[in-house]
């Protein structure tokens, strides 16, 4: 049991690569350092000044555009005359009968919900810490549940499948692109800097040490 809990403690200051598994001892670096995988070369910390302001400034601002994504028009279609548009709301509807409910379900899941989810979570766990305040109360959770369902928010996938959608619609009617496609790219542009700034060990060292005990 010693020796258990001698392994325990000689483990809590590793970390591992994310591609290649090597472990690594945690160490202490100024704000703008990075530390790379002596093995692959992977980024494994990159702790950033101001970082948690600007995480929680770019979630708020990705959860407007996805608000103005939703429920703006995303695109009109026109062929001879006729036109029809049509938002992300209406597209997810347009599965909600019969059995293609569960492809409503899914689609306003992984491309609505999750993302929004993940923001708010990361809003509310960033947002005490970047004003010097401790970590809201189950701010451990929340962010342990932002990064599991980070893979399943796939508002970014969306837009590349549309994109490529684009590409054969445009031969057989005239496209034209409303707000709420550029509200996406927008979305994108944002969720990639926000991923970005953010250096999870680092996260997690700050809500260990700033939790109250």
């Amino acid at each position: 049991m010693a020796y258990h809990s001698r392994m325990t403690d000689s483990l809590s200051d590793m970390i591992a690569c994310p591609k290649c598994d090597a472990l690594h001892r945690v160490p202490l670096l100024d704000k703008g350092a990075e530390a790379k995988c002596v093995r692959c070369g992977t980024v494994l910390m990159a702790p950033r000044d101001g970082a948690m302001t600007r995480i929680v400034m770019l979630s708020l601002t990705a959860l407007i555009l996805m608000i103005a994504a939703v429920f703006f028009p995303f695109l009109k279609l026109s062929v001879q005359g006729l036109g029809r548009e049509s938002s992300v709301f209406d597209a997810i509807l347009s599965f909600s009968d019969g059995l293609m409910l569960p492809l409503s379900f899914a689609v306003a899941a992984l491309i609505v919900v999750l993302p929004m989810m993940r923001f708010i979570a990361l809003i509310y766990v960033f947002a005490p810490m970047a004003l010097g305040w401790a970590p809201a109360r189950h701010a451990k959770a929340v962010y342990k549940l932002a990064e599991t369902v980070r893979p399943w928010a796939m508002a970014e996938i969306f837009i590349i499948g549309v994109a490529v959608a684009l590409v054969k619609v445009a031969g057989l009617a005239q496209v034209t692109l409303g707000p709420a496609f550029w509200a996406f790219v927008g979305l994108v542009i944002v969720t990639v800097l926000k991923d970005n700034f953010m250096c999870r060990v680092t996260v997690w060292q700050t809500l260990n040490t700033r939790s109250p005990s």
